[in-house]
């Protein structure tokens, strides 16, 4: 379609714009009159003119500001004609700038740093270049960091270090072998070499093992047995240094004792010996007196196991294995452990209640002293338990026996007073057993005439308990009874036929 047609004016009319649709004509001048209603409602009363009435609240005017302070006004009023604040008085004026300052050069305008106006903004992070397009060795990376490229330094540079360090290898190189070369070897031998000497910084206190052993080796005592095919050896203590009375096992001195041509020698501390003589042997406590006639002899303190205690110190002093003046320590293990001693060779056939210790102690420490901390003898060391059951032959397993003081000093006494001991008898045999609830000894049989017999105790019947103390097995039965002197009257616990009862027996004297 024609668009001269559509839009262009129509001929023969001039002006902008053809005469147009009459909505599109201007409105009267004059406005409608408005309704009743709105008028009523929006329209001014009629005793009002103007555009509100005349009664209308009117705002309060806004206060005026404070005028400043005397004392800024002072200090700050413009002077001599000049606008503005002036310099504060007192003051050193300002140097006026210039245009011809550097602040204010020609394109200051157009300076964003030099502009307070300027807005804000973040640029670009900081770009440089690649490292291959970098020139010389140094070259900085990515992050900023400086760092040597290898391959730019030059050949003349990188030749000069490598001839440097040659020459410094091929003069240290020659200097070591010229050096070796002249130097003179030193001697082998040094005549006249004495070596440092130190002061000994070893403090031995009272009561340690090495005071203990001072003072109580002297009072032991080696004892060898010399027989026609055969011999012992062992150990002794001196008890009395006045008559010279040394106390040793039975079962060290037992086979001289019938041999016409056995020779009993002591040996002491100091290297010399001296005959010795038995004065008495008692098999049912494993106990001999020897006696022997030298002068100047060292007696050992006895003490007393009565306030002895499991973990006490002890220290073990004899010959074991025939080497004189053997010093071991340990501590007590167990008291009053009931222990059967049956000497091979001898005629010792004893059950004692011994003082159990993990001293070491070997085969020729029998005889020897057993002592506490503070240098008492507490007991006779006699025994030793071993793996293969025999104590003879066997070596230490850390469980020695010793027969306490108490009972070594009781026996010793009667040995050397009368040459022999008597002890508290029962009159029975018995053994050991047990019935999976109770232990107890079992009565084998009863020896004619004894106590056991007439207060009628009986093959079978079963020993529990000796005075109220509970009996678990011969060995405590024989101690039990052995701790009473003979003439004393015991209660035993007998079971026969499973019940129970009490018998009264006097013990006799064996």
């Amino acid at each position: 379609m024609d668009q001269a047609a559509v839009f262009g004016r129509p001929a023969g009319t001039t002006g902008a714009f053809a005469p147009t649709d009459v909505r599109l004509q201007p409105g009267p001048a004059a406005r409608p009159e408005p309704h009743p209603g709105q008028q009523a409602a929006f329209g001014r009363p009629q005793e009002v003119t103007g555009s509100f009435s005349g009664d209308r609240p009117v705002p309060a005017p806004r206060p005026l500001p404070p005028p400043p302070p005397e004392a800024v006004l002072r200090a700050f009023a413009p002077r001599d004609g000049a606008s503005g604040l002036g310099e504060p008085l007192g003051g050193r004026p300002q140097r006026r700038r210039t245009a011809a300052a550097p602040f204010w050069k020609p394109d200051a305008t157009a300076d964003p740093w030099r502009d307070p106006y300027a807005p804000a903004g973040l640029g670009a992070p900081a770009e440089y270049p690649r490292e291959e397009l970098q020139p010389g060795p140094v070259v900085v990376d990515a992050q900023g960091r400086r760092k040597v490229r290898l391959r730019d330094l030059s050949l003349r540079l990188t030749t000069l270090a490598l001839l440097c360090l040659l020459l410094v290898g091929v003069v240290g190189g020659t200097t070591a072998w010229f050096l070796g070369r002249t130097a003179d070897e030193e001697p082998l031998l040094s005549p006249g070499t004495q070596l440092s000497e130190v002061s000994p910084g070893t403090s031995r206190e009272p009561g340690s093992v090495a005071d203990i052993a001072g003072r109580i080796t002297p009072a032991v005592v080696s004892i060898e047995v010399r027989l026609a095919n055969a011999g012992a050896t062992g150990s002794g203590v001196v008890v009395d240094a006045d008559e010279g009375y040394i106390v040793t096992n039975n079962h060290v001195v037992s086979g001289a004792a019938d041999a016409e041509d056995a020779e009993i020698r002591a040996v002491f501390d100091d290297g010399s010996g001296s005959p010795a003589r038995i004065v008495g042997r008692d098999p049912a406590s494993d106990l001999a007196v020897l006696k022997v006639e030298k002068p100047g002899l060292v007696a050992a303190s006895l003490g007393d196991p009565a306030g002895l205690v499991v973990g006490d110190p002890v220290v073990a002093i004899g010959s074991p294995l025939g080497l004189a003046g053997t010093v071991t320590s340990g501590i007590v293990s167990a008291l009053d452990r009931p222990v059967r001693l049956s000497g091979e060779g001898s005629d010792t056939n004893a059950v004692i209640s011994a003082v159990q210790t993990d001293a070491p102690i070997n085969p020729g420490n029998s005889g020897g002293a057993l002592v506490d901390g503070t240098g008492a003898v507490i007991g006779i060391n006699t025994a030793i338990a071993s793996v293969g059951g025999n104590g003879t032959t066997g070596g230490s397993i850390g469980l020695g026996f010793a027969i306490p003081i108490d009972t070594v000093r009781d026996i010793a006494e009667q040995l050397i007073s009368t040459g022999s001991a008597v002890h508290a008898t029962l009159g029975v045999n018995a053994r050991s057993v047990t019935d999976g609830t109770r232990d107890g000894a079992l009565v084998v049989n009863v020896e004619p005439g004894s106590g056991a017999a007439e207060a009628g105790v009986q093959e079978q019947d079963v020993v529990i308990a000796v005075d109220g103390e509970a009996v678990g097995s011969s060995e405590e039965l024989v101690v039990a009874v052995d701790a009473r002197e003979p003439g004393d009257t015991v209660t035993l616990e007998l079971v026969r036929n499973g019940g129970s009862r009490e018998v009264q027996v006097t013990l006799g004297a064996a």
